[in-house]
């Protein structure tokens, strides 16, 4: 029985994608509900391969910290690759067609010059894929040896350069209200930024079954129902062209992480690690770009924004900022909790910004008998929302950020 539900799942949409290989949209739905599938199959699949080889991470929010499969990232990544890899020929059909020769036969002369075939959208697709394809790979890289911050977070801007350079050679428009001869440059600058930011800004709010998961999945649907809604009420060709790219990148990317999120919510069955928050947040980068609505991706990850500005003060150093900042669970209520920083060495600078927090009701401190503050919780939107709201269990402390995200 098994054996034919599976067949089912390739096989059905196999068979409509074929049938309706002329209408691009169509098929990229039916690739996304494969690579949902495919990734849901395959991660249980290999989970034990990976523990076996060292890749694994113990569930520390739980009573008996159990290990689990670790960097499944990558198995939706590579599922994700796959699929794109495999619907590459397809938005370009009616192109291969209009290029037959009356006995059928393709002409090999076309190829080399029509003016008619969109060559600059392929070259965007590909740089698109291998933009991800590099981050993914490095993604994986930084789960293995566990590379510095200093150095892992310039990564991303390495993985962006052939995207850039593309999006160069083709698009090359800007819309920032600079002096003209900064525009291009600070466009670039602005775009790399993007490419860094997507990338970590998803890992910091981490720590907690399901979190990073329902994160993308929220943004990635926002970012899905914008293109669609401007390829169908736009009347110029070239924003529905930029969009429809859009669209297929982000399909198979929310069917993979469907099928991820699955075995990551709670009680979760496999981590993600940074592979897959870094393939991730360069997928929203990427789709940005080539759909040229970069402001509206950051419009969209407004929380992880507000989440990067409010924990600067421990990512510069200006507050103790511990490797991990993730809840901690209390034993006695099975329920977790904001973790606390210690502040009795920080500096002036340091305290002043906590004082700024604390007038703001954006940080619970602690104090003394003499009034001096010697703690407050660690600065994530995890940790806020649990000081706000209080202690919950960890199922809906994931979602209250997803709620978060979504409004």
């Amino acid at each position: 029985m098994e054996n034919v539900k599976t067949v089912a799942w390739f096989s059905v949409p196999l068979a409509l994608g074929i049938a309706l290989m002329h209408n691009a949209l169509v098929v990229s739905i039916v690739v996304a509900v494969v690579a949902y599938y495919a990734t849901y199959r395959f991660i249980p699949l290999v989970g034990e391969v990976f523990i076996k080889h060292g890749r694994f991470g113990k569930d520390q929010l739980k009573h008996n910290t159990p290990i689990i499969a670790e960097s499944m990232g990558l198995i939706a990544g590579c599922v994700y690759l796959a699929a794109m890899f495999l619907f590459i020929p397809v938005p370009f059909v009616p192109f291969f067609r209009d290029l037959q020769n009356p006995d059928g036969r393709l002409s090999g002369l076309h190829f080399l010059g029509l003016p008619t075939f969109p060559h600059d959208t392929l070259g965007q697709y590909l740089a698109g894929l291998l933009t991800l394809f590099s981050m993914l790979f490095l993604g994986f890289v930084d789960d293995v040896v566990d590379i510095r911050w200093r150095v892992k977070i310039w990564m991303p801007l390495f993985a962006c350069i052939p995207l850039l350079m593309v999006y160069m050679v083709t698009y090359n428009v800007t819309h920032m209200v600079v002096p003209v001869p900064l525009r291009g440059f600070l466009y670039y600058a602005y775009m790399a930024a993007l490419c860094i930011f997507a990338t970590n800004a998803i890992n910091i709010i981490a720590g907690m079954n399901g979190v990073e998961g329902v994160q993308c999945l929220v943004i990635g649907s926002a970012l899905l129902l914008n293109s669609l809604y401007q390829i169908f009420t736009t009347q110029y060709q070239t924003t529905k062209e930029a969009h429809s790219i859009s669209v297929y990148f982000l399909m198979p990317f929310l069917g993979v992480t469907i099928g991820y999120l699955r075995h990551n919510w709670y009680p979760a069955r496999c981590f993600g690690g940074d592979t897959y928050v870094y393939f991730a947040g360069m997928t929203f980068a990427v789709v940005g770009i080539l759909g040229r609505f970069t402001k509206t991706v950051v419009l969209f990850m407004f929380p992880q924004v507000f989440n990067f500005l409010y924990s600067c003060p421990q990512l510069f150093g200006f507050v103790e900022c511990p490797r991990h900042r993730m809840p901690q669970l209390n034993t006695n209520t099975g329920l977790i909790e904001p973790t606390r920083v210690n502040l009795e060495n920080t500096r002036t600078i340091g305290l002043t910004m906590i004082r700024i927090l604390e007038f703001l009701q954006l940080a619970d401190v602690k104090r003394d008998t003499n009034n001096k503050m010697i703690s407050c919780n660690n600065l994530t939107l995890i940790n806020l929302l649990l000081v706000k709201f209080g202690p919950t269990s960890e199922e809906n402390a994931t979602l209250r950020i997803g709620a978060t995200q979504a409004g």
